[in-house]
């Protein structure tokens, strides 16, 4: 079977728009090395008169952030009856809310850290002051505090003292109208990356994250030499073999399909926390995906193509 006519969707109007674009860019010269007649498409009005007068064989989403995760594209695609590389529009409304993927994958028997998901609008109604005490009765200190939905860890930090949790408040509710505070774990940070080949799913090497400060935020994932990433990560056989079972269970768990990245923190006893799952992963020249294809001897071009050959099957 021969790929005809394939449309590469990145860009859209997230906070992500530049990420998704180079990871568009970057899939696309990919496939082309590869002699697969590919587009490179915005996610923008002019994009259903597109697929519709000039249908593709399959689209390769690479669309990052709200509307690329959250289903709603994929929605379209469905719509159009277009094929598509990645989770279908359910899974990946799951995925996308934080709070909801954590309870899926904890009832399938992985831990994750203790949290509370509140919107801005609790703060307003019961006075921020008074939460914000409970929330450090209840969960202790350090904390992480993130946007429920949102990702290149955008609206993200670190709090470490009580007198620090107003301020990163604020900063989480610049990206989201509702915050996720989890206890904060510390340890060994991985990635755990999952594609389905012949049907199942299957773990990459696990790419162990070193970032400056021991943050892991949106300029130490996309600027060049930031970051330090060690693959295979430097953990104990078992350790290893734990965080790549656990990837595979939330890509099952939470009915993900073809592709997904995990992020894990392996604390020093050996045990394996998960975070958060990606649906639609980076594909940048400092991306964790690439990486872990690269470092399992695979081709990124030849991945790409063996998931666009999946869905016409």
């Amino acid at each position: 079977m021969e790929l005809g006519h394939v449309v590469v969707l990145a860009g859209g109007l997230s906070y992500e728009r530049e990420v998704s674009l180079r990871s568009g860019r970057r899939i696309t010269d990919a496939l082309r090395a590869l002699d697969i007649p590919v587009e490179l498409r915005d996610a923008d009005a002019t994009l259903l008169d597109s697929l519709s007068d000039d249908p593709p064989d399959v689209v390769f989403p690479v669309l990052h952030g709200a509307a690329g995760e959250d289903g709603s594209i994929r929605d379209v695609l469905e719509l159009l009856d277009v094929r598509y590389v990645g989770a279908q529009p359910d899974a990946c409304r799951v995925a996308w809310d934080k709070p909801t993927a954590k309870s899926v994958v904890r009832r399938a028997g992985l831990r994750t850290p203790d949290s509370v998901a509140l919107p801005k609008e609790v703060f307003h109604d019961l006075g921020a002051s008074s939460v914000l005490d409970q929330i450090i009765r209840s969960l202790g200190l350090p904390l992480f505090v993130k946007p429920t939905r949102g990702g290149s860890a955008l609206g993200a930090s670190v709090v470490h003292e009580a007198a620090d949790l107003s301020a990163a408040m604020v900063g989480c509710f610049a990206y989201g109208d509702a915050a996720l505070v989890e206890q904060y774990v510390s340890g060994t940070e991985v990635s755990v990356s999952v594609i389905d080949r012949q049907g199942d799913p299957t773990a990459l090497p696990a790419v162990e994250i070193v970032a400056p400060g021991g943050l892991y935020d949106y300029t130490a994932r996309y600027d060049a030499g930031d970051t330090e990433f060690i693959t295979p990560a430097r953990l104990t056989p078992d350790a290893t073999a734990r965080a790549t079972a656990a990837a595979v269970t939330a890509h099952r768990a939470l009915g993900l399909r073809d592709l997904s990245r995990t992020d894990l923190i392996i604390s020093p006893d050996g045990e394996v926390h998960f975070l958060e799952v990606n649906v639609a992963p980076g594909m940048t020249e400092t991306s964790l995906f690439p990486r872990a294809i690269s470092v399992a001897g695979l081709d990124l071009g030849e991945v790409c193509r063996d998931l666009l050959l999946t869905r016409l099957t």
